[in-house]
């Protein structure tokens, strides 16, 4: 497998995993707070939505979502005392981020950040930060603190069972990423040079369709893509396929999967190129069946990491490499 290491992926795992304590000590601080904003920019804000899915599908707790640009030139009414604000941000110095977290430190919300770097001036704006660095998967950090504060509003009865098992999620996704490799070198040797992919999912799994299309395939492959929802595909993408025709289909588990499946009985009838990734394939082994819907986004995540791998590696195009992000003013 290229660019797989076992030991690595476990070890990164657990520096998220021991931080559970203080991560639950956060979420408890904040458990008076009554209102939820999620706010960031691109993947990061794409990371963040299912969460906001989760709040709005656990408790009535009033919830809202805003990427940073907008809010920095729209403001929000949401916005007082008593809204818990969840930012995150890889660099911690993303400035639309950073920009709205000024925002919101002046409109008296308490900032909650997740960041990469240690330092950032994201972390010295929030009032509760956890850095995770070489740490993954990052959403780890949110299952936690969103349940944990959820439980504390006596929303999510079962949050100590829940997290209590989430101690063997790293062997859960290191084993989906040995059980999807092969399928991911054919998927990437087929489509390694489409010139336009569509990928679709729903529920909790959108976010994850639109920022792999986004995030990866756009910004670090340069591959033309487009990213729409199943419960959108029906009014107006349809009508582009066609025999050939690149179709990638995030199968969720939960219960928007019957709009997932139905996307793909569609294309498989009007393209051979119809590719269906679907989140029952990892085993969950210590985890009970009730929370396997709450896992789709990270499963997900390390399929397509193994898919990007394999692009990379026969397009012969670093990950890294970008023309304008980071790299010019705009």
């Amino acid at each position: 497998m290229i660019k797989f290491d076992e030991n690595e992926i476990l070890a990164n795992f657990a520096k998220i995993y021991q931080k559970r304590q203080q991560i639950e000590a956060i979420a408890d601080r904040i458990a008076s707070k009554n209102k939820v904003m999620f706010v960031s920019s691109g993947g990061s804000m794409s990371m963040l939505d299912p969460f906001a899915n989760i709040v709005k599908k656990y408790s009535r707790i009033p919830c809202e979502r805003m990427l940073a640009a907008e809010l920095v030139v729209c403001d929000s009414t949401f916005l007082d005392e008593d809204t818990i604000v969840f930012m995150t941000s890889k660099s911690g110095d993303t400035a639309d981020t950073v920009a709205a977290a000024r925002l919101i430190h002046e409109k008296g919300s308490k900032i909650i950040s997740v960041i990469g770097k240690a330092d950032s001036e994201l972390e010295k704006l929030s009032h509760e930060c956890v850095v995770y660095q070489d740490g993954r998967p990052q959403e780890l950090i949110f299952l936690l603190l969103i349940l944990r504060y959820l439980h504390q509003k006596q929303y999510f009865a079962d949050y100590v069972e829940f997290a209590d098992q989430l101690s063997n999620l790293g062997n859960v996704l290191v084993q989906v990423r040995k059980d999807f490799d092969d399928d991911a070198r054919r998927y990437a040797e087929r489509n390694a040079n489409e010139p336009y992919n569509i990928f679709v999912s729903s529920g909790l799994l959108w976010p994850t369709a639109y920022s792999y299309s986004m995030c990866v395939l756009e910004e670090s492959l340069w591959l033309p893509t487009k990213s729409v929802s199943s419960s959108e595909f029906f009014h107006g993408t349809l009508e582009l396929i066609e025999e050939g025709s690149c179709v990638t289909i995030l199968l969720s588990s939960g219960t928007t999967r019957l709009l997932d499946q139905r996307v793909a009985d569609f294309c498989s009838k009007h393209t051979s190129n119809t590719n269906v990734f679907d989140a029952r394939i990892a085993d969950l082994k210590g985890f009970s069946e009730a929370y396997r819907e709450l896992l789709d986004p990270m499963i997900l995540a390390a399929m397509l990491q193994r898919v990007s791998r394999n692009l990379e590696d026969i397009k012969k195009h670093p990950l890294e490499t970008r023309r304008y992000y980071r790299t010019v003013n705009y």
